[in-house]
């Protein structure tokens, strides 16, 4: 995907994000102070959660796409993943003061109030969620933004939270007033659950976690088309940010001049870019001879 593409789907899919995570703090907040649910205002604080959380992942996406410079020549890439980090650590918050609120109304559960207009907010809510998770979905699928896929990933989450709450407000509405505490104690360690997920993901792209086996073979394969390509070894990946660095050896024949075998990776190299032109591509050109068999077999 072309950089000015990739910017452009990024930044508005932060920017809505942004504008949903407000509209429903506001139409939340009206929802909890008529009926004075603790499922709504676990809802209510998650979406709280979210504005804190959108405005890092602005600052994070803007930082990030700058271009590399003298002090990051790699580019800023992970500062995308340091923001997954944060954001994993506010949906911890939020899940521990979901749990004590869930805790503290399941021991003395409460009838509530204009349960009905509860409800109307949050199947507006979950409608509103769904539209904005299809928009993340699809920037993810573009551009494989981890940030993007992060926060995706959460706002999944909210639909399921909201489900559970309209299921906690009907409940309530025949007597059933224990499950709007229970609820919220369910959704609280769901939360957690994911952030769990989240934060792992991020630190393992810190550390430089290798892409997919497929991706490594398909790179391979690129290679190997190439004439003059006698084998291809020490095929090495990472991602950071939108940038794919991609690492391989070429088995080259012994005989060839360092002009020839320069050209050879050239062309392997364009072939690389062509399929991602995003990528970092450095590749080191080996005699055959010298390259030990065990090697030869690395994806045989």
């Amino acid at each position: 995907m072309e950089k000015q593409n990739y910017q452009r789907l990024v930044t508005r899919a932060t920017q809505l994000a942004s504008c949903v995570a407000l509209f429903l703090l506001l139409i939340k907040s009206g929802a909890y102070l008529y009926t004075g649910a603790i499922s709504i205002l676990a809802s209510l604080i998650d979406s709280l959660m979210d504005i804190g959380m959108s405005l890092v992942n602005l600052l994070a996406v803007r930082y990030a796409l700058q271009p590399p410079d003298k002090e990051h020549r790699f580019g800023h890439g992970k500062a995308e993943h340091l923001a997954s980090i944060v954001q994993a650590a506010f949906i911890v918050g939020s899940a521990f003061m979901l749990l004590y609120s869930g805790t503290t109304e399941l021991m003395r559960p409460q009838a509530l109030q204009h349960s009905q207009l509860g409800i109307w907010v949050m199947i507006v809510s979950t409608l509103i969620t769904i539209a904005l998770v299809l928009f993340q979905k699809y920037v993810v699928k573009k551009t494989n933004n981890s940030l993007i896929k992060a926060d995706s990933m959460h706002y999944a989450m909210d639909v399921f939270m909201n489900v559970a709450v309209l299921v906690a407000l009907f409940l309530s509405q025949y007597g059933w007033y224990w499950a709007d505490g229970l609820f919220a104690v369910l959704i609280a360690l769901y939360i957690c659950y994911g952030a769990f997920g989240i934060g792992t993901d991020a630190v393992q792209n810190l550390l430089d976690r290798e892409l997919p086996r497929a991706f490594q073979v398909q790179v391979y394969q690129i290679a190997l088309k190439l004439a003059g390509v006698l084998g291809v070894h020490d095929v090495r990946t990472r991602q950071s940010g939108q940038t794919k660095f991609i690492q391989l050896h070429l088995e080259l024949d012994d005989k060839l001049t360092l002009y020839q075998a320069h050209d050879i990776a050239d062309k392997v190299e364009a072939a690389l870019l062509a399929q991602w032109p995003e990528a970092d591509i450095l590749i080191h050109q080996d005699p055959q001879s010298v390259v030990p068999e065990e090697k030869k077999q690395q994806f045989l």
